[in-house]
């Protein structure tokens, strides 16, 4: 990607987006690629090339925005399309796992209801199609602090730069540092709960199953990578635990990751690095300020359980983008209040619907006692005998059913 280092004087741009991850990058390249007369600059803090070895799960909705962006075809390649999902619920010492509720077939025919991608390949190919597109990075660098006021967003940056802006975008994660200046506080709930995430080589190939076993400590994820024979893990315990887990030489690790993951698919055994990612429910309690969009993590922070939280953010960019672009197109200022009012309704009540689902999911699948295990399990077993009702939810975990913006429909904005 191009990479505009100036580091001192005065520059305008039409939009400003701080943070170059996969949400960053897309409301920048959506904007562009439906408006090539915006001046757009991405501020991100990372070095270009910066590895991340996780993968993320990329729902139908999302793929079909990044086929409609140019985006997919260099993904394509690396993605493993999920075919089947197998939920159990069972104890960590229990010999059997029972299979509870299945999710298999395609949302519509030929388009798997989700695809597991590196996140690098992801990556890459936004800042690929970005540059196409002739969005503006600048990296390394910062935004460190921003004047809003009722003519425009004077963003200033880590080097001395400020750029004169419309609108400024905070897409910089979860502990967005522009959120706090902007004055939007949040709505938070520690979970005590950390993540592991690691990649495992198993012998028999997965086929495109995903598994998710809910075990006392929390859900423990096997999601297919691209080959057959490598899956990523994403692996919930109590925070001290997963500490002591990560901590492990690689042999003990190894046992320990055997007794969750099982010898369906043969021995697994852990490839490269692992790391552990606290987690909590973060809300914003507004999703703009004057000239501010908060978007992504930087508007939500969801538990892992549904695998939905990068989803939400495309789904935050896909409406903000359609917001800019159609403001624009009308003459207007597209980080004007009434703008930024349509995207913050257009989006919290979905965000936090979300969270409440993934919250009490968390909640009731790490409850222990018999008769409410008895009734989620006689609950699962219901839903997996509804064809309808396991229809509807494919379709929410492919982000394609409500009142969706346009590129999640794969149509231009």
């Amino acid at each position: 990607m191009s990479v505009d280092r100036q580091t001192a004087g005065r520059d305008e741009a039409d939009i400003v987006v701080a943070g170059g991850g996969g949400v960053g990058l897309t409301v920048a390249l959506a904007v562009r690629h439906a408006d090539p007369r915006a001046r757009v600059v991405v501020v991100d803090g990372r070095r270009p090339g910066t590895p991340d070895a996780r993968a993320s799960a990329i729902a139908g909705g999302a793929r079909r925005m990044l086929t409609r962006l140019g985006a997919w075809t260099p993904i394509e390649g690396e993605a493993e399309p999920i075919r089947e999902m197998v939920v159990t619920d069972s104890r960590l010492a229990d010999a059997v796992r029972p299979t509870f509720l299945t999710f298999e077939g395609d949302v519509e025919p030929g388009e798997p209801f989700a695809h597991m991608v590196p996140n690098d390949a992801l990556t890459g190919a936004l800042e690929a199609a970005a540059e196409r597109a002739g969005v503006i990075v600048r990296a390394p660098e910062q935004v460190v602090d921003f004047a809003a006021g009722p003519a425009g967003v004077e963003v200033e940056l880590g080097s001395g730069a400020r750029i004169a802006a419309r609108l400024l975008v905070a897409a910089d994660g979860v502990r967005s540092r522009l959120r706090g200046l902007a004055g939007i506080p949040v709505v938070r709930s520690d979970y005590g709960q950390s993540g592991i995430v690691c990649t495992v080589h198993h012998p028999r190939p997965h086929e495109g199953r995903a598994v998710e076993h809910f075990l006392p400590g929390g859900p423990f994820a096997i999601l297919p990578l691209k080959g057959g024979h490598h899956s990523s893990i994403v692996w919930t315990e109590p925070r001290r635990e997963a500490e002591r887990l990560v901590g492990l030489d690689d042999f003990t690790f190894e046992l320990e990751l055997e007794r969750r993951f099982g010898r369906i698919l043969g021995e697994p055994k852990p490839v490269g690095r692992r790391a552990a990612y606290p987690l909590a429910l973060v809300i914003a309690r507004r999703f703009v300020a004057e000239r501010v969009a908060l978007c992504g993590d930087a508007a939500h922070g969801i538990h892992p359980i549904a695998g939905q939280g990068l989803n939400l953010g495309f789904r935050d960019a896909a409406a903000l983008a359609e917001v800019i672009v159609e403001t624009r197109r009308l003459g207007l200022d597209p980080g004007a209040a009434d703008a930024l009012e349509r995207y913050e309704r257009w989006r919290r009540f979905d965000t936090v619907q979300m969270g409440i689902v993934t919250d009490g999911l968390n909640r009731l699948f790490r409850t222990d006692l018999d008769p409410l295990r008895l009734a989620r399990d006689v609950g699962l077993g219901l839903v997996d005998r509804l064809p309808g009702l396991k229809r509807l939810f494919i379709r929410e975990a492919a982000g394609i059913s409500g009142a969706l913006p346009r590129l999640m429909r794969g149509e231009a904005i």
